[in-house]
């Protein structure tokens, strides 16, 4: 066989098994609402079968929660001072950036059910505010965690499915900083009020613990 002959088959051959992987992968996005700490927001995107023989897919996302940062008042006093004038107004959020390794159940019915773990890393900010004081500060924390769950993916189209998804998120201890003062999990305080420690810190400033999670939405196969 000529060197062109087998250049050529080894270049159909290339073409059969290139094209075989991309149909056997799928990529996918998907856009969530419901519950995590508070009302949420998630938006992911995702690969299964993108290894020929790996049973497990990936799916990185980004969910902002709204949450109640925490007891205004107490938190005033271990974070600045312990005066108590002023209309406290207060607000929270979370940035939480995850990522999942997907494992499908296979069971018959639904597009897919996977069971999915993986780790979370969490932005959380606390805005309190006492009107009529002349005061407001942030309070921030960032915090890594592992989270699982369940995610049922059903058939609308095509391309279009349903999807629901319920899990639990655990949070590690981190930093805990408001205006001039940081309280660390080990005591290893910055300019710390009064003998406060990092356990009255998070015992009035409501950073994530442990965080069941209830959404609903659509993902879109590419």
């Amino acid at each position: 066989m000529s060197r062109a002959a087998k250049a050529i088959g080894l270049a159909i051959l290339s073409g059969l098994f290139i094209n075989q992987g991309a149909e056997a992968t799928e990529a996918f996005t998907s856009l969530l609402a419901g519950v995590k700490g508070g009302f949420s927001v998630r938006g992911s995107l995702g690969v299964t079968n993108f290894a020929a023989g790996f049973p497990l897919g990936m799916q990185f996302g980004l969910t902002y929660s709204s949450l109640d940062p925490g007891d205004p008042f107490p938190v005033r006093r271990v974070f600045i001072e312990d005066a108590t004038n002023g209309t406290p107004e207060t607000s929270g959020h979370t940035w939480d950036f995850r990522m999942d390794f997907l494992y499908d159940l296979k069971i018959h019915g639904p597009k897919a059910i996977y069971v999915y773990a993986g780790p979370r890393l969490s932005l959380f900010t606390g805005t309190f505010r006492y009107v009529g004081a002349n005061e407001e500060f942030d309070v921030t924390s960032t915090q890594w965690g592992l989270g699982f769950g369940l995610e049922g993916l059903f058939a609308i189209s095509s391309r279009v499915d349903l999807t629901i998804a319920a899990g639990f998120d655990g949070y590690l201890d981190g930093p805990i900083h408001g205006h001039d003062t940081t309280y660390n999990p080990d005591d290893d305080n910055v300019n710390p009020k009064e003998n406060f420690t990092y356990k009255d810190a998070k015992n009035v400033v409501y950073v994530p613990r442990f965080q069941p999670t209830a959404m609903m939405g659509l993902s879109y196969t590419f």
